[in-house]
């Protein structure tokens, strides 16, 4: 839509001619853009649509808006079908026809009956000017719904598709609402897209936001925070559906894997309570901690899963397995860190055997293998550690004794004087 010229004094006939001309391009585009506005979809459906909320209301003010249009048009009609007459009556019009014609154009010559007595009087420029404001609100709200209803029914659609297949999917592994969290889950989600797919077609300006600053028609974009929380849900749902389905494909190496992780944590814990008794028996003075039992629970945990293995209760099985691949390898570190534990007095041991053996090698290599007080000493600290029970305490006592001798023999004088010394 467009507008009229600005008002002047009194017209002359090429003046009349020329607004004559823009007054009919002007009613020809005012009755375009009407026509248009009545045949655009979005306002048929607004006509055949239940609506509520916001919409409702404002679809009511439109349409009383788009009604008045049409009485304002046709009162611009009126008009300038009265102005073609009067300057139709003569070629060369005299001054009292270019009067009238002047205020006709330009004047407040249009009279639009309103509510009750009221009534309404607009020049020609005005009156366009007010078709165009109306115009422009009423496009507004019916290219708004029109906007949301293309956008967010056949989306909503698209993903009510995808949760009935998802549906069928957790049905298959048993998850089911009441039975299972994703069960739940999924009902939550088709009572939301139900709720939210009415919603949408009964009050779409509810899912409108505003572009900031924007006065065009329809400037803005369809609010979808409800459907993304949705979409964004039911793909949770469906990764979780899809663990559980991979927990029904490799369930079997699971299981197997599991019961020879057990399976080493309770040979762990033997070899612990094996290696206990025989620190116990060699090794005197030395706290040796207690070895935990076989891990009974676990094992009966295990049977608990291969049964809903059995009994395709996949959904029940898959944070079984998950929980049990965890504890089973923790079971095997604390069988492995007890197994450590207890031993740790026998490599105490094997490491003071080590030392002993290897300060006499390099006594021997210096020619002081037979020297009287290196020998008393190694053979205190042999037999220390090769009789059992084993003072450890003791036994480190004497093979530092050793050291220190062995030390001072290496960088003293020669072996004759050493053992003068003696």
């Amino acid at each position: 839509m467009g507008v009229t010229g600005p008002p002047g004094p009194v017209m002359d006939r090429d003046e009349v001619d020329r607004a004559l001309a823009r007054l009919g391009a002007e009613h020809k585009a005012v009755e375009d853009s009407l026509l248009a506005l009545q045949d655009h979809a979005g306002r048929r459906l607004l006509e055949g649509a239940e609506l509520t909320g916001t919409t409702k209301d404002r679809w009511a003010t439109t349409e009383r808006t788009i009604s008045l249009l049409w009485t304002y048009f046709d009162a611009y009609t009126t008009a300038l079908n009265e102005a073609r007459e009067v300057r139709a009556r003569r070629r060369w019009p005299g001054r009292d026809d270019l009067a009238e014609l002047t205020e006709r154009l330009r004047g407040e010559s249009v009279t639009v009956s309103g509510t009750g007595s009221l009534a309404e009087r607009f020049t020609l420029e005005r009156l366009v000017e007010r078709m165009n404001e109306l115009y422009a609100s009423s496009l507004d709200m019916v290219v708004t719904a029109d906007a949301v209803w293309s956008a967010l029914p056949a989306r909503i659609d698209l993903l009510a598709a995808e949760l009935r297949r998802t549906r069928s999917l957790a049905h298959s592994v048993g998850v089911r609402p009441g039975e299972h969290p994703a069960g739940d889950d999924l009902e939550d989600i088709t009572h939301e897209l139900a709720a939210l797919r009415e919603r949408v077609v009964t009050d779409p300006l509810a899912f409108w936001r505003p572009a900031v600053g924007s006065s065009a028609p329809g400037g803005g974009r369809p609010d979808t925070d409800r459907y993304d929380r949705a979409a964004r849900a039911l793909e949770d749902v469906r990764r979780e559906i899809e663990a559980v389905l991979q927990v029904r494909q490799d369930s079997e190496a699971r299981l197997l894997r599991l019961r020879d992780v057990l399976s080493r944590a309770d040979r762990t814990l033997a070899e612990a309570r094996e290696a206990r008794g025989e620190v116990l028996a060699k090794i005197a003075a030395s706290e040796v901690p207690v070895v935990g039992g076989p891990p009974t629970a676990l094992q009966e945990r295990l049977a608990i899963a291969a049964e809903h293995r059995r009994h395709a209760r996949w959904h029940r099985l898959s944070p079984l397995l998950e929980s049990l691949e965890q504890e089973a390898e923790e079971e095997l570190l604390r069988a492995r860190e007890q197994l450590t534990a207890v031993t740790a007095p026998l490599a105490v041991r094997a490491e003071l055997r080590g030392r002993l053996d290897a300060y006499r090698a390099k006594v021997a290599r210096h020619g002081l293998a037979e020297d009287p007080l290196l020998i008393e000493r190694y053979d205190v600290a042999r037999r220390m550690l090769w009789s059992a029970p084993c003072d450890l305490r003791a036994a480190e006592q004497a093979v530092l004794r050793y050291q220190r001798a062995a030390a001072e023999a290496l960088s003293g004088p020669g072996p004759a004087e050493y053992r003068g010394d003696r």
